[in-house]
């Protein structure tokens, strides 16, 4: 079996020596392919677009070289690049929006919104036959999606103060008008006249600012996972990948059942992502089936046996399981995260964000961990497969 799948991921940009957010990514990407990396709404963030993929494998393969091509090229001009839902340290302002008509609009018209826009997120894409077999998946497979979010959770920080939460970039995304848990359409015609509709209303100017949990994509025939923070291990990028390929697939399957239509009930999801964004995967999360308090490793594994049949199909059961049992073994990385502040503080957190965002494992002082040079990985090879390509805030 062959679903393609493809990753987007949004990076902070550091001063090496102070680990605090600065408007340098305009600098970085000057040291880099612009079909690969390029602009956030933010000056303060890059963005990477994956090859399309067909195993995830392959996948983490090329996760891990751009990052050393980003974290090389960052490292060059006293700078460093952070994987990570937020970072300690930030500044809040309204002069860093990148200088482009659109992102100055959002900035205009959304303010504080837009100007405390400093968060990174990953996107999954997957592969799906059609846009109305994309819309009724969508349905199906929300309810699945906090889990994500809990294994993703990677921003307890926020200006200098731990906010309580596994994942504050979610409190703060969930800001926009659009942004949360999406609802339920009989298709595409569906789906595609609510959007107009919200244009028309003036509350968004097009397509691309819808920021739901999940969306059929504008320009592909991809599914696209949007409820993830950004993960400074490039692992827990691949086992949500699995994880989500997985949900889709067997929704597909699912849905050409009797009676297997989703029941459109979805109030409680907001709820259920406002505890995975509490808890992480420390605490209880919201079960899907039973919709009742559960420890998230028991949501985990109870996701695992239920999408058993279709991992094993793809070949990625192993990989899966063995992922999933690391990272709740490790902890989310807010929890790793508030470890290390503890003993070390801050500014350590941000060395260790560094650290394993360029692959590096444990815990590392804030200035070998920011300062530490790599290699520069080699380039796509010709005939490659052509990005993903949809930008967080770019549609």
């Amino acid at each position: 079996m062959t679903v393609r799948v493809g990753v987007e991921e949004e990076f902070h940009v550091l001063d090496a020596e102070s680990g605090r957010l600065v408007p340098g990514a305009g600098a970085v990407l000057g040291r880099l392919r612009r079909s690969e990396f390029k602009n956030e709404l933010q000056r303060s963030s890059v963005e990477w677009n994956s090859q399309v993929h067909a195993s995830l494998e392959s996948l983490h393969a090329d996760l891990s070289g751009a990052r050393r091509r980003l974290d090389a090229a960052a490292s060059g001009l006293g700078l460093a690049v952070v994987a990570a839902g937020t970072v300690p340290f930030a500044r809040v302002t309204s002069g860093d929006p990148t200088p482009d008509f659109r992102y100055r609009h959002m900035v205009d018209e959304y303010r504080q919104v837009a100007d405390e826009h400093l968060v990174c997120s990953a996107q999954v894409h997957v592969d799906v036959p059609d846009r109305d077999t994309a819309v009724r998946i969508m349905c199906a497979v929300s309810p699945w999606l906090p889990p994500l979010l809990a294994l993703s959770a990677s921003s307890p920080f926020w200006l200098g103060a731990d906010t309580g939460y596994a994942s504050w970039r979610t409190m703060l995304w969930q800001r926009w008008p659009t942004a949360g848990p999406v609802g339920c359409f009989a298709g595409a015609a569906e789906y595609d006249a609510a959007v107009e509709g919200l244009i028309r209303s003036g509350v968004i100017t097009d397509p691309g600012m819808i920021y739901y949990d999940i969306r059929p994509s504008q320009h592909q025939r991809t599914l696209e996972l949007r409820i993830c923070d950004a993960c400074p291990r490039p692992e827990t990028v691949v086992l949500i990948t699995g994880l989500f390929r997985a949900l889709v697939e067997d929704a597909r399957r699912r849905l050409q059942e009797p009676g297997q239509a989703c029941d459109g009930e979805h109030a409680w999801l907001r709820s259920a992502v406002w505890r995975a964004a509490q808890a992480g995967l420390e605490g209880d999360l919201v079960d899907p089936v039973t919709r009742l308090a559960a420890p998230a490793p028991t949501v985990l594994r109870g996701m695992l046996r239920r999408l058993r049949p279709t991992l094993e199909a793809f070949g990625d059961w192993d990989t899966v399981r063995t992922l999933t049992q690391e990272a709740l073994t490790r902890g989310s990385a807010a929890h790793r995260l508030r470890g290390v502040a503890k003993e070390e503080g801050l500014l350590a957190c941000v060395g260790t964000l560094v650290a394993e965002t360029r692959g590096e494992r444990g815990k590392r002082p804030a200035d070998k961990a920011v300062r530490r040079p790599v290699a520069v990985a080699d380039a796509a090879p010709p005939g490659a497969p052509a990005p993903y390509s949809v930008g967080t805030l770019g549609g």
